[in-house]
């Protein structure tokens, strides 16, 4: 990957200024992680030309990565959170952005934490946590394109009695942080984990929960963007399992008609006692337009796709993880191409942290 000049310079003023804003007493933390996989077509592409062998698509690739610079002075702390995406720009070279950039500040002795910028959104983060296996893949909410991890605004995160209930609520433009801010309109998005039975792990989505998400937005141009998710899962050492439904939808202006969409997601994950291997599977179901009656405002694809997603990982190092995996997606509808209708996919990923 080639940065330009100005981004080289802008990148190293970003960070100098995190860490210059601390202060001299602050603790200040250098961290990163980064996704390198392998995908292979077990399904051959008809629009592949050549022999057999060629039309079955393959690639090495490095579908993520970060560096994260985080300080702590007292009840403020600050991140600035630099991602390069393995996705290729126009440009044909990967795409450098921010991901994370605020300031948070924590009151003596308050469960609350308030913060501004570019911070987490309330959904997404929280679910990776659960799901731990973000290297596979996005969450099946951001997926499907319902939400993004991250947007710019202002927001406030609590914790009670030990993480028994945990909730996040903001205000933010609504577009994402890939995208340019929009117009006037903003989304207004919260979380709530309460947690109704312990297990022998003490993380903030441990036990046995029950969690609920909505959003309620306005979109560029004067269009309504809802979201609702309900989530029941549970999560020890050995064994996480979760079942979630995600409603949403949208208009691109306030006269069309508004479009239903929806999310129904199960996985579970399986952590072989005394051993470093994990067995996991996940199916995803999306529909674009579950009212039949609607009109298509924003549909794009097919109208409906199943993922199944299997696999094993192993833990070589502390920051280490190997995972091999199958990604079976189908999707409704005629198609001019078989491999895009059921697109089947084996993936070598790996996580590295530092």
């Amino acid at each position: 990957m080639r940065l330009s000049v100005a981004r080289r310079v802008t990148l190293t003023v970003v960070l100098g200024l995190g860490v210059h804003a601390a202060g001299a007493h602050a603790q200040v933390t250098v961290s990163g992680v980064g996704y390198v996989n392998y995908g292979y077509a077990l399904n051959g592409d008809s629009s592949l030309a050549g022999t057999l062998l060629l039309s079955h698509n393959n690639n090495f690739d490095v579908s993520r990565s970060y560096i994260n610079v985080q300080t702590k002075s007292a009840n403020i702390a600050t991140r600035v959170t630099a991602d390069v995406d393995g996705r290729k720009a126009a440009s044909n070279q990967l795409t450098f952005r921010l991901k994370y950039a605020y300031v948070a500040w924590t009151p003596d002795s308050s469960s609350l934490t308030y913060k501004i910028g570019l911070i987490h959104t309330p959904w997404v983060d929280w679910e990776e946590s659960l799901w731990d296996y973000r290297m596979q893949g996005t969450m099946p909410v951001e997926r499907n394109g319902l939400m993004t991890s991250s947007d710019f605004g202002a927001g406030i995160d609590g914790s009670w009695h030990f993480d028994d209930v945990n909730a996040q609520i903001g205000v933010y433009n609504g577009e994402g942080y890939s995208n340019t801010p929009g117009d006037a309109g903003k989304d207004i998005m919260g979380r709530v984990s309460v947690r109704l039975a312990k297990s022998d792990l003490g993380t903030k989505s441990s036990g046995l929960r029950l969690s609920g998400y909505a959003q309620i937005g306005t979109m560029t141009g004067g269009g309504s963007r809802q979201r609702f998710i309900g989530m029941l899962s549970y999560k020890s050492k050995a064994l996480t399992l979760a079942g979630q439904i995600a409603m949403g939808q949208d208009s691109i202006n306030s006269v069309l008609i508004k479009q239903k969409s929806s999310v129904i997601s199960f996985y579970g994950v399986y952590n072989i006692p005394n051993s470093k291997a994990g067995l996991l599977a996940r199916v995803d179901m999306f529909d674009a337009n579950t009212d039949s009656t609607s009109t298509a405002t924003n549909a794009t694809g097919f109208n409906k796709q199943t993922r199944i997603i299997a696999g094993i990982s192993y833990n070589v190092a502390p920051n280490f993880r190997i995972l091999a995996d199958v990604d079976l997606n189908s999707l409704d509808g005629t198609v001019s191409n078989a491999f895009d209708k059921t697109a089947k996919m084996f993936f070598v990923h790996t996580q590295f942290t530092f």
